[in-house]
């Protein structure tokens, strides 16, 4: 039986939400009439601290909708270099939105205060308008990592110091909150708008939710459905998120607790090497400069082996745990990547 750690996108609906799922009271949601989908806006909004929720079909739709929402054709938006907005979100901002990037390259996804002064210009004819900074909790190619939380609210209002808005792309902020030990609405306290993801360690099989003002979420819905994301009967699936967020937020701990296992074994195997400073959440990123092979072949020989796992660049592998993942798999997988390991370095 093969042990996926390729990301917790993988992860299946529990009994409950199929049980929910197949119960679910529905409406017409472009109508605003589907009471699941209500629900799970404001208890979505309640748990970040905001005023109101829209659902989405997924996290980039809901980057992008909150992008076009609170920016205009020609705005400058300020991004981590490695931000999953800039990296993987398929260079929606500048297709529909139709803004310029501004890239900080950050430590471990993250920037400081004096990092954003220095990349604000002057207001200038030449140059284009800044409005947005764009911070994302945890950060997925730094390897799940957390902004300290006294940074993140430093960076959040320095933003609105300078007369700039803050959106989060919190795809896994449940995932940073349970790692502070906080509650995600003091995480992002200082946000304007927060996108989180239902269908990651959360477990739910589609959605997303974008969160922020009355005023911003009567706008955003105009965007999503120019993005086709006006949905239907959809509370179907809705009603998944809802279970979701009532019984699977506490149980990331134990995804971080197997990370960590995961890490300090990989850290032992010839040829591995772990930054176990890094490990803070469900994710585990693993260089195999030691073994002669490049990440992608490596990926290839462990998937062979029964375990999946993606390269992320040449040299790094990204192992990710979620509910699906139990200690005792993250066990049997530490055996077979040592036995990978191994093969690999006799062929190189």
């Amino acid at each position: 039986m093969r042990i996926d750690l390729r990301s917790d996108t993988v992860t299946t609906p529990t009994p409950e939400m199929r049980k929910a799922m197949a119960e679910a009271e529905v409406g017409d949601d472009v109508y605003g009439e589907d009471p699941t989908i209500r629900r799970l806006e404001e208890k979505a909004a309640g748990l970040l601290g905001k005023e109101e929720g829209v659902y989405v079909p997924s996290g980039t739709m809901g980057n992008l909708v909150a992008v076009m929402t609170h920016t205009v054709r020609g705005n400058e938006i300020i991004l981590e270099a490695e931000s999953h907005i800039y990296y993987y979100e398929v260079g929606g901002f500048a297709v529909a939105a139709q803004v310029l990037p501004r890239t900080i390259a950050g430590d471990r996804g993250f920037f400081t205060v004096r990092d954003l002064a220095t990349n604000l210009r002057s207001p200038n004819l030449h140059f284009p308008v800044p409005v947005l900074v764009c911070l994302e909790n945890t950060h997925n190619r730094a390897g799940g990592s957390v902004w300290p939380q006294e940074q993140f609210d430093a960076v959040a209002q320095a933003a609105h110091r300078a007369g700039l808005l803050v959106h989060l792309d919190g795809a896994r902020v449940f995932n940073a909150a349970v790692y502070l030990g906080r509650p995600a609405a003091e995480v992002a306290r200082h946000a304007d708008s927060v996108m989180f993801c239902l269908s990651k360690g959360l477990s739910a099989p589609v959605g997303s939710v974008l969160v922020g003002t009355k005023d911003f979420i009567a706008r955003a819905r105009k965007n999503r459905k120019i993005l086709g994301g006006g949905m239907r009967q959809a509370g179907v699936i809705a009603a998944a998120g809802l279970v979701a967020l009532d019984t699977m937020i506490d149980r990331l701990a134990e995804d971080h607790a197997n990370a960590r296992v995961l890490a300090e074994g990989l850290a032992g195997i010839e040829g591995l090497a772990v930054d176990l400073g890094g490990v803070q959440t469900n994710m585990v990123m693993c260089r195999v400069d030691g073994l002669g092979v490049a990440a992608p072949d490596f990926v290839k020989l462990l998937t062979s082996q029964g375990v999946l796992t993606n390269a992320v660049d040449p040299r790094r592998v990204r192992l990710v745990t979620h509910k699906d993942v139990s200690s005792a798999d993250v066990k049997r997988a530490l055996a077979l990547i040592a036995e990978a390991a191994k093969e690999a370095r006799r062929v190189a």
